[in-house]
């Protein structure tokens, strides 16, 4: 019989604020992602749609990258309970802003690249913020658990948000989406005020980082160079999600070209790709991890590229891109739990705002390129060459078909097999295969009193 963890009750009340709000913003992100390619493809034709779109997400990853560093220091000089809600309502006001241009009349691509830069800005706070919290709210030995079920969060939303947002479009239009939306934001923010998020203590650690807002923003690069487990880890993911989001800023583009614009079958397949997540969660979230924590982050990676992200590029039916996207979705919370679990044991909690910040400039420094390149590589290369009488046909028409997003298909299925490849050679490095075995935990170390 399946035992609830102790010790557990705050966070899981944040974890359900987070729940509703990500619910909420995931139905209107589904919602503008269909207005958007409708704007850039019908009401405002661009040369090159996939890039305008590509440039949504850039707007938002390049703030929340390179203010990174920076954010992290902040986080472990304030209160993290704050921050976490400054966060929130920041996402809020944003929603608000497009919400009026919408209503209005006056909503273009553009704005949203301006709402997706501030509420990029906010979030470099939010998410070092809330996994340093989670070292502080639960005891060590749920924090898989704990990680696994901030992933389920993303699933969640990614199966019912598409559901929802296409009934309701229906019915409320895009405006009653954000509407509702806002009111998410709140519930988010009641959730927090209603915790005590717990200040860490002073570790030895902590007390040597200290210093101008400058050093303390280059520290965490510091910290992770100095431990070369940690880098290598750090580099597996710097790689995949390089590869990761190249396939991953096409998918919408390449479901709705291969689908004629059938919102539906979008909707489906990014509700198969949370139902994925969902379950694989679950497992996670009732079995409190792996053992041998490093097997989730390299094999997940090899399964989810190889069954995910392949398949999903050389499928052209509906049934194949469910199949693709929720066995690569099912290994998404094994691959992050396992390597979250391993850094929240290894680093001090009091320095893990500017550590994680610093990881996670190091694993997303690329998915800017990736964004920009994505889409040009697409529009410019592949698709043209995928076309009927085009120069890839001959060589890859019966890999992927001819036509409509058939070249970015054919990116999708080069950057999975890359992907299973450059992740699964990290067992050939002993500091990598090794990690937890190499790094002492946390609290074996000495606080400075």
């Amino acid at each position: 019989m399946f035992k609830r963890p102790q010790g557990m009750t705050a966070f899981t009340l944040v974890w359900a604020g987070q729940l509703v709000s990500l619910l909420g913003t995931s139905m209107t992100q589904f919602a503008l992602t269909i207005w958007s390619w409708k704007f850039v493809t019908e009401v405002h034709p661009v040369d090159d749609p996939a890039t305008a779109m590509a440039l949504v997400a850039l707007f938002n990853m390049a703030p929340l990258i390179f203010f990174s560093p920076i954010a992290g220091a902040l986080v472990d000089r304030w209160n993290r309970k704050l921050v976490m809600m400054v966060s929130d309502l920041a996402a809020g006001l944003a929603t608000i802003a497009v919400f009026l241009l919408y209503s209005s009349g006056q909503l273009q691509i553009w704005h949203l690249y301006i709402a997706g830069a501030f509420t990029g800005l906010f979030q470099s706070f939010q998410w070092p913020a809330y996994s340093a919290a989670i070292a502080t709210m639960i005891p060590k030995e749920h924090y898989t658990r704990a990680d696994s079920m901030m992933g389920l969060n993303d699933s969640l939303s990614g199966i019912f948000a598409p559901m929802l947002a296409g009934l309701l479009l229906t019915f409320i239009g895009i405006s009653g989406i954000m509407l509702l939306d806002i009111i998410t934001f709140l519930v988010a923010i009641a959730a927090l005020l209603a915790v005590v998020v717990p200040q860490p203590p002073v570790s030895e650690t902590g007390a040597a980082s200290r210093g101008s807002l400058r050093s303390e923003s280059v520290y965490g690069f510091r910290y992770i160079f100095e431990r070369k487990s940690l880098l290598g880890l750090q580099l597996v993911f710097f790689t995949g999600n390089l590869l990761a989001t190249v396939a991953g800023t096409l998918f919408a583009p390449m479901i709705l070209s291969r689908s004629g614009n059938d919102s539906v079958v979008l909707g489906t397949v990014q509700a198969a790709l949370g139902a994925g997540g969902l379950i694989g969660g679950l497992v996670l979230t009732i079995r409190g991890g792996l053992k041998r924590q490093v097997h989730g982050v390299l094999m997940g990676w090899v399964i989810a590229s190889l069954f995910g992200t392949v398949l999903l590029g050389l499928g052209q039916t509906l049934t194949v891109w469910i199949a693709a996207a929720f066995i690569g979705s099912l290994f998404g919370p094994l691959i992050n739990g396992s390597n979250q679990s391993i850094w929240q044991a290894k680093v001090p909690p009091d320095v893990q705002g500017k550590v994680f910040a610093a990881r996670r400039m190091i694993a997303w420094l690329t998915i800017p390129v990736a964004q920009l390149i994505a889409g040009p590589l697409a529009d410019r290369v592949f698709e043209p060459g995928l076309r009927a009488g085009g120069n890839l046909a001959p060589l890859f028409g019966g890999l992927v078909g001819v036509g409509p997003g058939a070249g970015m298909a054919l990116i999708t299925v080069i950057c999975g097999l890359l992907a299973a490849v450059l992740c699964g050679s990290g067992y050939l490095f002993p500091v990598i295969r090794n990690a937890e075995d190499l790094l002492p935990d946390h609290d074996a170390a000495p606080s400075a009193g």
